[in-house]
């Protein structure tokens, strides 16, 4: 596989986390009320739904800041869910079937529900034409009805599952325009557009879903090209990224760090190349939650709940099977991942209290599958992390001895009430007002040993603690795992000198 295939290949797992992101919730069940409204990313409405509701746009629009030759392609590909509506019938009625909610076939049960079909629309351009002029690709998704007949152990007919989609039009529209300077740097623009007309009235969303381009985004792939990061772009590129409109999108640089001519367009921030986690066992539908609690959570589904779970969804019937399944060293994995012990410029270096392959700042959550640990005092476990979304220079770890020789948490102290305090000394717990978490009253008063003087990028100092009397000590030490502290939230038991 050549490297712009592997890039291309490493973009489109983040996208398809991207194309699935809510799509269904735990505990997985159609009854669940956060599964009655559903596809809360990328959804591009039909124009009639703006007299339902305008906070929905139609269209959406990617610009970004581009180098290449003059004999350049671009290529888009626009990629979204399409809406398919599973209604289960019954065998019986006048007409032979009968709508219900569901049918039990043996041991199983069939719930009717809103699936989702993946849908793409490939566009390849020459640039020379884009900076003539605007260049229109239109799209046509045909709808359409398919019957699956439902029988039982014995060869009965016990009901059948009609499956209706409605045809969608839609355009994807691509522009170029040179910036003055003396670099030639490109202004790309590309707009995706929902064209279907209304079949019928729209008076909730839920009539235009059945219209709708779900979980919409694109990937954009220039060979030969250079595109320019606009989280992080060059300073002299940095008004030229700011005047870039972007609407219900946000594009980042995708596939392996040095890949500079793929651009994923998501309706999610991200940071630039992301990446999945190596813990992630597979898609859990909710970056909101961490990877081994949302497991070990749906493990706990009783047998009932779990029958209609796989009712639901046959994605949900395939994570329940791949769950039930899980070896315990796969559970292990996703019990904390911590990367930025690496050596310089090794992948994936990165800050305490980080997720994921090359994961964001703390408090950011990555989208698929997880979400890293916030970096707040008092907590110590870092996220297992889906989508690990990550700073565009990781050549320098963010604290290496061998970059930085002012800091050493080992070795570091600080002044507290006129005591020094260092690695290896006694202090007691204070946990201040601000602290959101009421198990931290639990620690005040307690004794702790100090593991660490931690400094942080804004000049900020935190104390890494072992509690005195935690009988997993020695165990939550081996694995770094402190809780940590400001300076202004301990005291001292040492007497000054």
């Amino acid at each position: 596989m050549t490297a712009a295939a592997e890039g291309l290949a490493g973009a489109r797992q983040v996208a398809d986390a991207i194309l699935y992101e809510g799509y269904l919730l735990y505990p997985y069940r159609a009854s669940a009320r956060k599964n009655q409204s559903r596809f809360q990313f990328g959804v591009l409405m039909p124009p009639a739904y703006r007299d339902v509701d305008d906070c929905e746009p139609s269209a959406s629009q990617t610009e970004c800041l581009l180098e290449c030759p003059e004999d350049a392609t671009v290529t888009v590909i626009a990629r979204f869910l399409h809406l398919q509506r599973r209604q289960v019938e019954a065998a019986g009625g006048e007409e032979g079937f009968r709508a219900v909610v569901s049918v039990r076939v043996d041991d199983a049960e069939v719930t009717t529900w809103d699936e989702a079909a993946e849908r793409e629309h490939q566009v390849t351009v020459p640039i020379a034409a884009l900076l003539s002029g605007v260049v229109d690709a239109p799209f046509d998704v045909p709808g359409g009805e398919t019957t699956e007949v439902l029988t039982d152990g014995r060869g009965r007919t016990v009901g059948r599952l009609v499956r209706r989609q409605a045809p969608l039009t839609g355009m994807v529209r691509l522009r170029a325009e040179r910036l003055p300077g003396p670099y030639g740097t490109l202004r790309l623009r590309v707009t995706i557009e929902n064209h279907t007309g209304q079949d019928g009235p729209l008076r909730r969303r839920e009539d235009g879903l059945r219209l709708a381009l779900i979980a919409t985004h694109a990937l954009i792939h220039v060979p030969g090209g250079k595109f320019l990061s606009l989280t992080d772009p060059p300073e002299w590129a940095a008004p030229y990224a700011a005047a870039c409109v972007n609407t219900a999108t946000w594009p980042v640089l995708a596939g392996p760090e040095e890949c500079r001519e793929l651009v994923l367009s998501s309706p999610v921030i991200l940071y630039d190349h992301p990446r999945i986690a190596a813990e992630s066992a597979g898609e859990l539908f909710d970056s909101t939650e961490i990877d081994e609690i949302l497991t070990l959570r749906t493990l706990a589904l009783t047998d009932d709940e779990k029958r209609e779970a796989r009712a639901t969804d046959p994605r949900a019937a395939a994570l329940l099977d791949r769950l039930d399944g899980l070896p315990p060293e796969m559970l292990e994995r996703m019990h904390g991942a911590i990367r930025y012990l690496g050596a310089p410029g090794e992948p994936g270096a990165g800050p305490p209290g980080t997720a994921g392959p090359g994961a964001g700042p703390p408090g950011t959550g990555p989208l698929g599958t997880g979400q890293p640990g916030t970096g707040q005092p008092g907590t110590g476990q870092p996220g297992t992390g889906g989508v690990a979304a990550g700073p565009q220079d990781r050549s320098v770890p963010w604290w290496d001895p061998g970059s930085d020789t002012s800091v050493s948490p080992e070795t570091d102290h600080i002044l507290i009430q006129g005591v020094r305090v260092a690695r290896g000394s006694r202090v007691r717990m204070r946990p201040g007002s601000r602290r959101a978490d009421a198990q931290d009253l639990f620690l005040t008063g307690r004794s702790a040993q100090v593991e660490a003087v931690l400094h942080d990028v804004d000049g900020g100092v935190h104390l890494a603690l072992t509690p005195e009397d935690d009988p997993a000590a020695d165990l939550q030490r081996n694995h770094g795992r402190f809780l940590y502290f400001a300076p202004d939230e301990v005291e001292p038991m040492e007497a000054p000198t």
